[in-house]
C-alpha cells in the first residue's frame, strides 16, 4: 500500500483544519473520545486479533489477545489523565507590588496542544505500538490531530484499525480530520516534512529514527521528534543473587531474552555475570529447550540473522549455543565473551541484535563490572539482580547505572514494562531522541503539549484552567503554593 501525494496532501489538510477545533476542546470530550474508541476496538478482537496473527506471526493467545487489552488500556488510562487535569500545569502568579525582583504581574501558566503530530507506527507491537497505540492515544488525548504513518509489516490490520478509530471519533463528536492513516516511506518523510506538522513520534530501528529525526531537525522550522530507537538494556548479576537462586535466574533470563522472539524493546540483551558463575550448562540447556519461532517478517529476520553471523565471527566469542539460522523457524542464540575482551571489541559487541539472541559478559571484579557498565550505550532499562545483603556493593554502581537508562529494575526481569502513572520508558540517545520524556504511561501526553504564559490577560480570555474561578476544579499552584 502507498499513498499518492495528492492524497496525502488531502489527509494533512484535513488534519491541520481539525488542529484549531481540536485545541478548543475539553478535557471531558477529549475523555470521552478515547473511552468510546477503546470499546470499539474490544468489539472487534474476533476481527482484529486473527489479521494480526497472519500478518505478524506472533500467537494469538496470548500474546496479541494480551496486547489487544493493552491498547484498549491505554486508551482508558489517558481518559484518567484527562478527568484528573494535572496534566494541564495549571500555575498562577497573582499581581504582587512587593515581589521582592520587583513588582510582579499577573501571569499564568499552562499548556496547549502542540499541533498536528505525525506517528510511526512499530512492526514489533501491531496494537500497543501502531495505529491506536501509546503515542497516538496520547496525542488526541493532548488535543492533538493525528497522522499515522501505518507499518508495512501489517498493512491490513493497519487499514482496518484505522477504520475502527476513525468511526469511534466520528461517532463520538470529535471534528473530522482528528485521524487519519497513511502508508509508504516516501509518504511518512513527506509528512514528515509538510510545514502543517508540528511534532512527529517513532518507534523503530536506530538507523530509521535517526535518519527521521535528522529530517524533522533539518526543516526550514525544525519540530520535536519522539524517537524510540534501540536497547540492549543490560542485566547486572551479584555473586550473592547467584548463591541464592541461581536456578531462577537462569529460567528468568532466557524467557526474557527469547520472549516474542526477541522481538522487545526492552530485552535484556547483555547478562553481566561474575567470572566463575557456574551457570553455562544450565544456560546452555535452557536455551536449548526454548521454543524456535518466527520472526515478524523477512526483512528482519535477514538482519537477524547477518548480526549473529557477525557475532558468531568474532574471534572472542564463545558459543553457549548456536543453533540452524537459515529457515523460517529461529531458535535462540546464546553467546560469552570475557569483559576485557567486550570492551577491546568496541561497537562490533556492542550493538542491539533484534531477534532471539543475547550475550553474556564475563567480568573479574566490581572495578571491571563499572568500567563495562560506564562505556555501554545508553538504553531504556538497566536491571541489577543482588541480595538485601549485597546493597553496598551496588551502590557504587548506581552512578553508571542511573547514566545508562530511564528505567533502573532490581531484582526482575525488563520486559514487562507497564501502561502507569509512574511509568518511564526511555532514555539517552540511542535509546531515545529526547531523554526528557517517556512514551508509555500517563507521562506521556507531556510531549504534546507546548507550555503558554498569558500575562496580565482579562479573565474572560483566559483558558478555564487559569481563571480566578477554577471552573474545572483542578489542581493548581497559585502564588507559589498547592491549590
Amino acid at each position: 500500500m502507498e499513498t499518492d501525494p495528492a492524497d496525502l496532501s488531502r489527509v494533512i489538510e484535513a488534519v491541520a483544519r481539525a488542529a484549531t477545533r481540536l485545541a478548543e476542546t475539553t478535557p471531558a470530550e477529549r475523555a470521552r473520545w478515547l473511552t468510546r474508541t477503546a470499546d470499539a476496538l474490544d468489539a472487534a478482537a474476533a476481527d482484529l486479533i486473527p489479521l494480526a496473527a497472519e500478518e505478524t506471526h506472533l500467537p494469538a493467545d496470548p500474546r496479541l489477545r494480551g496486547e489487544l487489552a493493552r491498547t484498549t488500556f491505554q486508551l482508558r488510562l489517558f481518559a484518567e489523565v484527562l478527568a484528573d487535569g494535572e496534566f494541564l500545569r495549571a500555575t498562577i502568579d497573582h499581581a504582587d507590588p512587593r515581589w521582592p525582583m520587583g513588582p510582579r504581574p499577573d501571569i499564568r501558566r499552562g499548556v496547549v496542544p502542540i499541533g498536528p503530530t505525525l506517528v510511526f507506527a512499530a512492526s514489533n507491537f501491531p496494537f500497543a505500538f501502531s495505529v491506536a497505540g501509546g503515542d497516538t492515544a496520547a496525542a488526541l488525548a493532548a488535543g492533538c490531530p493525528v497522522v499515522l504513518k501505518a507499518h508495512p509489516g501489517h498493512p491490513r490490520l493497519s487499514e482496518k484499525t484505522a477504520a475502527i478509530v476513525r468511526d469511534s471519533l466520528h461517532a463520538a463528536g470529535a471534528p473530522t480530520g482528528t485521524f487519519d492513516v497513511v502508508h509508504g516511506v516516501d509518504a511518512g518523510t513527506a509528512a514528515l516534512r509538510h510545514p502543517a506538522v508540528a511534532a512527529a513520534a517513532f518507534t523503530g530501528s536506530v538507523a530509521g529514527g535517526r535518519a527521521l529525526f535528522d529530517i524533522a531537525a533539518a526543516r526550514p522550522r525544525p519540530i520535536p521528534f519522539y524517537g524510540e530507537l534501540g536497547s540492549v538494556n543490560p542485566v547486572v548479576v551479584l555473586p550473592g543473587a547467584i548463591r541464592a537462586r541461581a536456578r531462577q535466574i537462569v529460567a528468568g533470563f532466557v524467557g526474557s531474552f527469547t520472549l516474542g522472539a526477541g522481538q522487545f524493546c526492552t530485552k535484556p540483551g547483555l547478562l553481566l555475570l561474575p567470572r566463575g558463575h557456574g551457570l553455562s550448562d544450565a544456560l546452555r540447556t535452557a536455551v536449548r529447550e526454548a521454543s524456535s519461532q518466527r520472526l515478524l517478517n523477512d526483512r528482519i529476520a535477514g538482519g537477524f540473522r547477518a548480526r549473529v553471523t557477525e557475532l558468531r565471527e568474532s574471534p572472542s566469542i564463545t558459543a553457549l549455543f548456536t543453533p540452524d539460522i537459515e529457515g523460517d523457524l529461529l531458535a535462540p542464540t546464546l553467546l560469552r565473551v570475557a569483559a576485557a575482551d567486550f570492551l577491546a571489541a568496541g561497537e562490533l559487541l556492542r550493538t542491539e541484535c533484534f531477534g532471539p539472541a543475547a550475550l553474556i559478559v564475563e567480568y573479574a571484579d566490581p572495578a571491571e563490572l563499572h568500567t563495562v557498565l560506564a562505556e555501554l550505550e545508553p538504553g531504556l532499562t538497566a536491571t541489577v539482580f543482588a541480595e538485601d545483603c549485597e546493597i553496598e556493593d551496588v551502590r557504587p554502581l548506581l552512578p553508571a547505572l542511573t547514566a545508562l537508562a530511564g528505567r533502573l529494575i532490581w531484582n526482575e526481569w525488563p520486559t514487562g514494562v507497564t501502561v502507569t502513572w509512574a511509568q518511564q520508558h526511555g532514555g539517552p540517545y540511542p535509546a531515545t531522541t529526547a531523554p526528557t520524556t517517556t512514551s508509555v504511561g500517563a507521562a506521556a501526553i507531556e510531549r504534546f503539549l507546548r507550555p503558554v504564559a498569558w500575562q496580565g490577560f482579562p479573565d474572560g480570555l483566559l483558558p478555564p484552567a487559569l481563571r480566578e474561578d477554577n471552573p474545572w476544579r483542578l489542581p493548581r499552584r497559585v502564588d507559589g503554593k498547592r491549590d
